[in-house]
């Protein structure tokens, strides 16, 4: 008889505090930017410049104006959550990985001296590993729950997700946007083990 993973013993509400707890600290980041003297924004991702790599920590947490914040608020809530479903641990890695291909792409790719701020990133990197997740090792009954989420979320956002990698208007990295889904992509795979056979 094995025990169940940690992940398994924390509460449903549980799982959900982790993306919600990145939402309230962007939240906070940019309040404390409005309020206090200067901008914060000079902190984001500024390609080409290796000073600016910092900015792949710091930039997803960083947001031009509140419009921009709310923007990504609610679909980095509900897409966070389809991944917090299978519990913390599991959420920062996917964040973490997101981050870090996204950021490096968009340093790469983007014109030099460029300045990337925003959750958006997050946000196409979260969608990617919904709709990747169908592929990745597990059970097959857990599959097929994730088959079907991702259909729901690609007919919800996908057309959205598409038009910010292909038809976005100047001033909007369509680099972080294609490099964050890629790193959710990747991060669906990341650390999975075949599922055995009992």
């Amino acid at each position: 008889m094995t025990s169940p993973a940690p992940s398994s013993r924390v509460s449903p509400l549980g799982r959900f505090a982790a993306p919600l707890l990145l939402l309230v600290a962007m939240w906070a980041i940019q309040l404390a930017d409005a309020v206090l003297p200067g901008s914060f924004t000079g902190f984001g991702l500024r390609s080409w410049d290796l000073g600016g790599l910092g900015g792949v920590v710091l930039g997803p947490l960083l947001h031009a104006n509140w419009a921009h914040l709310i923007a990504n608020s609610v679909p980095l809530l509900v897409l966070g959550s389809l991944v917090a479903v299978e519990g913390a641990r599991r959420f920062w890695l996917t964040t973490a990985i997101i981050a870090v291909i996204g950021g490096a792409g968009t340093w790469l790719f983007n014109a030099p001296g460029a300045l990337t701020v925003g959750a958006s990133g997050l946000v196409f990197g979260y969608f990617g590993y919904v709709v990747m997740r169908v592929f990745a090792p597990g059970r097959v009954a857990h599959r097929v729950l994730y088959a079907v989420v991702a259909v729901i979320v690609i007919s919800l956002y996908g057309g959205s997700m598409l038009a910010g990698v292909i038809g976005v208007n100047e001033g909007i990295s369509w680099q972080a946007h294609l490099f964050g889904a890629v790193g959710g992509g990747v991060a669906a795979f990341a650390g999975r083990r075949s599922a055995r056979v009992a």
